[in-house]
């Protein structure tokens, strides 16, 4: 059955990790009981977390079922780090379907909030043998290894497969990834849970695919498809933009999105009008055609 296509509000789904904080909940609209709300997916069609229409004729529907039981290529997130975020890799498509039955996950992050002295993990300063890191981890010496970079609201951070990373405690941020949520811990900082465990390691599988990237590495993947006005990401997997204000959007493509970092302002396609404000995260149906976006809001397009 095809349904009306128009722009789609979407319902967060909200995870609570041990490292969340509470600033989505107070500044960013999202509802919900969770006393760390660290994630929330604004925009998923995976069995561990499905988006939910909001808003007209198929309010209530999933949007797996909207889609025909296709799912999205991408998962899109807002991310909120009270605490720091274990350092992990992700592996890529090939590895990953070998050996865990799924794609790989390659992402970019918007730097949306940042407190004083915020920094992440990006890569490593140098490039080490597998013995040299697991030396490391077994020393506890392993952060001497990463590359850790100060970060301030609007810096933006493309993640390969392959680069190691963390999320620092203070930052909060829009991450716009692959629909994969494979995650290789290599610290955790010897965290424990609420019933007192560790949280797992996963050392041997980030070996295999943990690699040190220069920084033009890293560009040459991130606009591999070339560098469309206003992109910035273009890479295989997703091309990303930003723009504040009125906007005229052509979505000629099967996948593009819309999340709100501020601002209010409303959104036109298919002949239906959504009011839209800080938090909010829109679904663009493929073949709605043209889109207007009018007022101030601030916000982040991705296409698939």
């Amino acid at each position: 059955m095809a349904y009306k296509k128009y722009p789609l509000l979407l319902k967060p789904v909200c995870k609570e990790i041990i490292w969340g904080g509470d600033r989505l909940k107070k500044h960013y609209n999202k509802v919900c009981d969770l006393a760390k709300l660290a994630e929330t997916w604004e925009l998923t069609t995976r069995g561990d977390g499905m988006s939910v229409i909001a808003n007209g004729e198929c309010e209530g529907m999933t949007l797996g079922d909207y889609l025909g039981g296709e799912v999205c290529p991408l998962l899109i997130k807002f991310i909120d780090a009270r605490d720091d975020l274990s350092i992990q890799v992700h592996p890529a498509d090939e590895y990953a379907l070998a050996n865990e039955g799924e794609f790989g996950k390659t992402e970019m992050w918007y730097i949306v909030e940042a407190d004083e002295g915020a920094r992440i993990v990006y890569g490593t300063k140098r490039a080490f043998t597998r013995e040299e890191f697991v030396a490391a981890v077994e020393a506890g010496t392993l952060e001497e290894l990463m590359n850790y970079t100060p970060v301030k609201a609007g810096d933006i951070f493309f993640i390969p497969s392959g680069l190691v990373h963390a999320i620092g405690s203070g930052c909060l941020i829009a991450e716009i990834q692959q629909n994969s949520n494979i995650t290789y811990r290599v610290y955790d900082y010897n965290r424990r849970q609420p019933d007192g465990s560790l949280r797992q390691l996963h050392v041997e599988k980030a070996l295999d695919v943990i690699r040190h990237f220069t920084e033009d590495d890293i560009e040459a993947i991130r606009y591999e498809k070339g560098r469309p006005e206003g992109a910035v990401a273009s890479c295989k997997y997703f091309t990303v933009s930003k723009f504040k204000g009125d906007a005229e959007i052509d979505v000629c493509c099967d996948f593009a999105h819309l999340l709100c970092l501020g601002g209010t302002g409303s959104i036109t396609g298919g002949n239906v009008t959504v009011e839209i404000a800080k938090g909010d995260s829109i679904y663009l149906p493929a073949g709605i055609g043209k889109v207007s976006v009018k007022g101030d809001a601030e916000l982040i397009l991705s296409r698939a």
